[in-house]
């Protein structure tokens, strides 16, 4: 395969590069430091009509057993720059975690809402990344502190855009239609106290302790299934009686029944028979249709 990509490699295991800790090789793989290695492994892929997929943190995706045909472009991109106005520009390969820990040491917040959230810029961006309120009454959107972007549009153009070209709604962004790749963004935050900052954090992170299964003892891709007219989706799963049902190494949670977690040896083919036999037991008992909200990436 005639790429001009540096430290490419063949045969690449992806289930270490995800969340869930499952996953077959990519046929080619690199990873890329700078927007300049990003834009030029992706250019390089669609001179070449090569198939391939763009990774950031491994959430929120299940790669299959047989593993993805084509090249996979692990996005470290990480660079974070703070300008006036309490603004903060982000390459795409950077985690939230980070810009959560950066920012709270400057005093601006936004991102302390998303705290626990193993994602990407890019893929926040990807899915409109949301949490609670601290007072639970609503959900916050990333999209609400995102002022522009820097993209290299499916016709591979760049391009400064405005929140409002994303189409922001629930789970969902214009970057799941069209073959745009966000480069970076710009985001608008306000000034707070490190301590109402830390505050909301610490109570955040409580909740999720409280409620989710953690990434560090059961790998998992997060929610599973989309949730339905306001109903959540893990209360369906659990007034069909699902909770602890296994197949092969694959479990729906006992914490929190939108969960399928990875109890040590799950295959790919576990979990994906495990959703199947979820969704015809909630159908069945409750007649509720549950539609998945993760990426299935690969070769069935």
């Amino acid at each position: 395969m005639p790429l001009n990509i540096p430290n490419i490699e063949k045969d690449k295991p992806l289930a270490p590069f995800t969340t869930y800790k499952i996953g077959g090789p990519a046929d080619y793989f690199v990873e890329v430091h700078t927007i300049d290695e990003l834009v030029n492994a992706l250019s390089e892929a669609r001179r070449n009509n090569i198939p391939f997929f763009l990774l950031g943190s491994g959430a929120n995706i299940l790669v299959t057993d047989k593993g993805f045909r084509g090249l996979v472009i692990r996005n470290l991109a990480n660079k974070i720059t703070f300008l006036d106005n309490n603004t903060v520009v982000a390459e795409s390969g950077t985690m939230i975690v980070d810009l959560i820990e950066q920012c709270r040491n400057r005093g601006l917040s936004g991102f302390e809402h998303f705290t626990g959230i193993p994602s990407t810029v890019g893929g926040a961006l990807w899915q409109n990344l949301h949490f609670l309120s601290p007072d639970r009454q609503r959900t916050m959107f990333i999209e609400e502190i995102v002022k522009s972007s820097c993209i290299l549009t499916e016709e591979g153009q760049f391009r400064t855009v405005t929140a409002d070209y994303f189409q922001f709604g629930y789970d969902r962004s214009i970057l799941q239609i069209r073959k745009d790749f966000v480069l970076d963004v710009t985001f608008q935050l306000s000034q707070k106290s490190q301590e109402e900052i830390q505050t909301v954090l610490h109570e955040n992170a409580a909740w999720r302790m409280a409620k989710q299964p953690q990434l560090s003892k059961y790998p998992s891709c997060g929610s599973v299934f989309k949730k339905i007219k306001d109903i959540g989706a893990g209360r369906l799963i659990e007034q069909a009686g699902l909770k602890g049902i296994r197949i092969g190494g694959a479990e729906v949670s006992r914490k929190h029944a939108n969960f399928i977690i990875n109890t040590g040896d799950a295959t790919a083919e576990d979990v994906l028979q495990l959703i199947n036999y979820v969704q015809k037991e909630v159908k069945q008992k409750l007649g509720y249709a549950l539609k998945t909200e993760i990426i299935i990436v690969g070769e069935l």
